[in-house]
């Protein structure tokens, strides 16, 4: 891969040149600064959803209106995966993740306001800002992807992926001690988690904008000589959906994001909830959480070596199996506090699988100038879907309960699993 000039974009920051022979150098560079993030974002996010849901029953005083904490949550990110994807096309993945932490720790705080006073409106409000930390997290998968070699994508990917695992395990188990630190400051303790992600998501932000240099995305264009005019038309949302439309691949990959997220967040967002009808206290809500976002990240390594080795198809088939068994296994659990964390382990893996093996192959099925708005694109509505599925799952658990909420879950896969028959078909 050899740096060539092209016609220079005046929206663009310069073009870092880079030789072959720094290239491998800059991978692991790059990759390292995001590593160190991902953890810091991991941390913030998991210390604060681990107890979203019960925060949100407590200041609404329903738990029906709970599964709303999910939904602004998830919101944010929905929200802002358009204009993160057509900033960072613009100006690079630096200036894109830099803002998104800092709306992170902007919605945190306000989150914890809401607490304070017993605003539930103000709470939601906060809960939206709060999961741009997740955007963040999410757009650096991308970042990982746009100086990886074609054949080690999904490896980047999972790399990057795998790095939360170490900030979101954590980040449940200090939800009990970030709670009684503020106790004392007239902050409610399921409040407290959410100050603790405020002051995360800020390093997380300085970090970024120190180290994240040169920029990935723009180094990329620079190399593969992406048209500086295409590049321009590629931001916007109409140009994500059009380069969609015209990859078979793309689609699939849209919908295994999107599915496997929506099933995840569903059931994920009401365990807690449902771990509490049969007396879990924090600790233990904690734990089974931790074991779930284990799940998620620990194991990302391998669903990206695998879909570099296998197929991007064979892994999507694999999330399916596992989504699948995790919403059998966890929506008959009952009082059982061990099968239930069994189920969210395994729902962690499915959500893994499809989010690598999907995130590799849209990147695979579009061209290099459209790619930012087509992983916006992504982005935008996995969240959306998300948000309605944890919406949808409060209603569901409150008039119906936990199993049949599982079972509503494991009925998304299935356009995911139709779509991955019939490419594979097209193929034989």
């Amino acid at each position: 891969m050899t740096q060539t000039s092209g016609a220079p974009d005046a929206t663009l920051p310069e073009h870092i040149p880079v030789t072959d022979a720094e290239l491998p150098a800059l991978r692991r560079r790059i990759q390292a600064v995001l590593i160190g993030t991902q953890i810091l974002g991991g941390l913030g996010i998991a210390t604060g959803i681990a107890l979203a849901a019960v925060l949100a029953r407590d200041v609404s005083g329903s738990e029906a209106l709970s599964g709303l904490a999910s939904t602004a949550s998830v919101a944010g990110p929905a929200l802002l995966a358009m204009p993160l994807a057509s900033l960072m096309a613009a100006r690079g993945r630096r200036a894109g993740l830099v803002l998104a932490y800092l709306i992170g720790a902007v919605g945190a705080g306000v989150a914890v306001l809401g607490a304070v006073a017993d605003s539930f409106p103000l709470l939601l409000v906060g809960f939206v800002g709060f999961g741009a930390g997740s955007s963040a997290n999410l757009a650096a998968r991308f970042a990982a992807a746009d100086l990886a070699e074609p054949d080690r994508r999904a490896r980047a990917i999972s790399t990057v992926v795998w790095a939360t695992t170490i900030g979101a395990v954590l980040g449940p188990n200090i939800a009990a001690p970030a709670g009684r630190s503020v106790t004392g400051l007239g902050i409610p303790a399921t409040a407290g988690p959410f100050v603790w992600a405020a002051g995360v998501f800020v390093v997380a932000a300085v970090l970024v904008a120190l180290l994240l240099r040169p920029d990935p995305l723009l180094t990329a264009r620079a190399l593969t000589g992406s048209d500086a005019g295409k590049a321009a038309e590629g931001r916007s949302l109409r140009a994500g959906m059009r380069a969609v439309r015209e990859s078979p691949m793309a689609r699939l990959a849209l919908v295994t994001v999107a599915a496997s997220h929506t099933a995840m967040v569903s059931i994920m967002s009401m365990t807690p909830v449902a771990l509490t009808h049969h007396g879990a206290d924090i600790q233990l809500i904690g734990m089974v959480i931790s074991g779930h976002i284990a799940g998620m990240y620990a194991f990302s390594p391998v669903m990206g070596w695998l879909s570099d080795r296998l197929g991007r198809l064979s892994v999507i088939g694999l999330a399916v199996g596992l989504l699948g068994t995790a919403a059998l296994v966890a929506g008959t659990s009952g009082a059982s506090h061990a099968q239930t964390a069994v189920g969210l382990f395994i729902l962690g893996l499915g959500w893994s699988a499809g989010l690598v093996s999907g995130s590799a192959l849209l990147t695979d099925s579009v061209p290099q100038e459209a790619r930012a708005a087509v992983q916006g694109l992504s982005d935008t509505v996995m969240n959306t879907a998300a948000g309605l599925g944890g919406l949808a799952a409060g209603l569901i658990v409150s008039q119906a309960g936990y199993g049949p909420l599982n079972a509503i879950a494991a009925c998304l896969l299935l356009p995911m699993a139709a779509l991955a028959v019939r490419s594979v078909l097209r193929k034989a």
